[in-house]
């Protein structure tokens, strides 16, 4: 039976990482020891917005001595978020122990990702996102230390169009993606005039008018946004241990889990029928530094 706050142990050995340049090596240590330092009782808190919980993969690996993110862009015949980059996942199963379970298991469906695959090393879970409907969404952080096995990868003909990568310190320097094969600026997956980077705030009114900052990165493939994006900012700066060089919230953004839980329950009372609307409302990053908890 699926337990959300079934604790998570990281699955690296000392011998994990010997395969890594020095300034990954460093990424991961740093991820992990966050990860050691994380209260899991918050993922308790998880089932709250109507108990739909879900759970995608942020699967890292090393090329060229840099770490990049496993990427997908949903299938445009799909009902929810057509066309646009995710991480693998998806909703839990009864049948699933835990979140990495839902993860690993999506990721196999997705794009068939090796289940149980000796080296992919779990690292932890990061805090729980909301997505567009309402959703507590748990990212899985994991290490794949035999990048070869991506070569062997296949799209689920109907739910990914296609699978791609970035790289991570691009989530937080958009300009360091400059050496990527990007789509074209102007077209229909970056149709903006902004070389590697796009963004925009919006109200949501009932959320006491709150304000969020959507960002958009320039890919090979479709824009990194919304959710995605603020889970990969999250652990690009865990990670590399520095903020972005943008401003990563608008002015009035509630910016930790207990405050958005608690705006999203009010909201929840005052709609219709006691349904939230639906806007997508992820939980930010904690600043580096201060962990988040």
């Amino acid at each position: 039976m699926f337990d959300p706050a079934a604790p998570i142990e990281a699955s690296v050995t000392p011998d994990t990482l010997q395969s890594l340049s020095e300034p990954s090596k460093a990424c991961i240590k740093r991820l992990l020891a966050h990860f050691s330092n994380s209260a899991e009782s918050k993922y308790l808190l998880s089932s709250e917005p109507g108990g739909k919980l879900a759970a995608v993969l942020v699967l890292l690996y090393e090329e060229d001595g840099e770490l990049r993110v496993l990427l997908t862009t949903r299938s445009k015949s799909l009902r929810t978020h057509p066309g646009q980059t995710a991480l693998p996942g998806g909703r839990v199963d009864a049948e699933d122990d835990n979140f990495v379970v839902t993860a690993m298991r999506e990721a196999n469906e997705e794009v068939g990702l090796r289940l149980n695959c000796p080296d992919i090393h779990v690292l932890g879970l990061l805090d729980p996102q909301i997505s567009l409907y309402r959703i507590a969404v748990a990212p899985v952080v994991a290490l794949l230390t035999k990048p070869d096995i991506l070569r062997s990868l296949k799209a689920a003909e109907d739910e990914v169009d296609r699978i791609f990568s970035h790289p991570l310190e691009a989530i937080l320097d958009p300009s360091l993606a400059k050496k990527e094969k990007l789509v074209d600026i102007g077209s229909e997956d970056w149709p903006y005039q902004n070389n590697f980077y796009n963004t925009s705030d919006s109200q949501v009114p009932l959320l006491g008018n709150m304000t969020y900052r959507m960002h958009r990165f320039r890919s090979s493939a479709s824009p990194i946004k919304g959710m995605t994006a603020e889970v990969l900012i999250k652990t690009a700066e865990i990670a590399y241990n520095k903020p972005p060089v943008y401003d990563h919230f608008a002015p009035g953004q509630l910016r930790d889990f207990a405050s958005l839980m608690a705006a999203l329950k009010q909201a929840s009372k005052e709609a219709p029928n006691g349904a939230a609307p639906l806007t997508s409302i992820p939980i930010p990053a904690p600043t580096p530094g201060t962990g988040g908890h």
